[in-house]
C-alpha cells in the first residue's frame, strides 16, 4: 500500500505539473495554437489559446481520476488488488504520455518545432509496451485488459488471451518505435499492429472460449 501511495503522488504531481507548464507557457502563445498534425507531420487543425493550453491537462485530470476510480467500483476488485503495483505504474506512465505530448504541443507554439513523426512513435512505444507489462500481470476484471464476451467469462481464456496480448502489444511498442524512423510512414506503424494484434485477439478469445466449452 504504502508503494500505491508514492504512485498516487506522482501521477498527482505530474497532473500539476501540465497545469503549471500551461501557466509558464500562456503569455508565449499565440491566439490560434497549433494542436493537430496530419500523416506527414504538417499541422491541420488549429485551436483557441485558452483551450490549446489547457485542454490536455483537463483531459490528463478526467481519465486519471477515472482510472484511479476503478478499482473502488468494479465486482471483481479482489482480482484488481492482486495486480494494483503493475495498474498504478502503468497509470504514471500514461500520465508521463500525456504529459509529453502537452509539453510538445505548448514547445511547437512557441517555436520549438518537435517532429511530431520522431517524438509520437517513441512515447507510444513506451506506451504499449508498458500495456503489454500490465496485461501479463492482469488478473480478469471488468475495466482494465482485453475485455470480450469470452474472456469475462472465464478465468483461462483470459489467461490465454493476455498471455498472447502481452507479447503482442510489446511487439506493438517496438513497431511503434521503428515507425521513428520512417516519418512519413510513422502512423502505419503505430496503428496497423495495433488494430491487427486488437482484431486478432478478438477472435483469439473467441476460439479459445469454444475450445473450453467443448471440454
Amino acid at each position: 500500500m504504502k508503494k500505491n501511495k508514492i504512485l498516487v503522488n506522482i501521477i498527482l504531481l505530474i497532473i500539476v505539473l501540465s497545469f503549471v507548464a500551461s501557466l509558464v507557457f500562456y503569455p508565449r502563445l499565440p491566439e490560434n495554437m497549433a494542436t493537430h498534425w496530419n500523416a506527414q507531420g504538417e499541422v491541420d487543425g488549429y485551436t483557441s489559446r485558452f483551450w490549446g493550453a489547457f485542454l490536455n491537462p483537463l483531459v490528463l485530470l478526467g481519465v486519471t481520476l477515472l482510472l484511479l476510480f476503478i478499482p473502488r467500483i468494479d465486482p471483481l476488485k479482489e482480482n484488481i488488488m492482486k495486480f494494483q503495483d503493475f495498474y498504478y505504474g502503468f497509470i504514471v506512465i500514461f500520465c508521463v504520455f500525456m504529459l509529453l505530448v502537452h509539453l510538445q504541443i505548448l514547445l511547437w507554439n512557441v517555436g520549438i518545432k518537435i517532429s511530431i513523426n520522431l517524438f509520437v512513435p517513441l512515447i507510444s512505444g513506451v506506451l504499449f509496451y508498458s500495456a503489454g507489462v500490465l496485461m501479463e500481470k492482469a488478473k480478469r476484471n471488468w475495466f482494465i485488459g482485453i475485455r470480450t464476451p469470452w474472456t469475462l467469462s472465464s478465468d483461462v481464456v483470459w489467461e490465454k488471451t493476455h498471455k498472447i496480448g502481452s507479447v503482442l502489444f510489446k511487439i506493438c511498442g517496438a513497431f511503434a518505435i521503428v515507425g521513428a524512423f520512417f516519418r512519413s510512414y510513422s502512423v502505419y506503424f503505430i496503428i496497423i499492429p495495433l488494430l491487427a494484434s486488437s482484431a486478432y485477439l478478438i477472435f483469439y478469445s473467441y476460439v479459445e472460449f469454444q475450445k473450453e466449452n467443448r471440454k
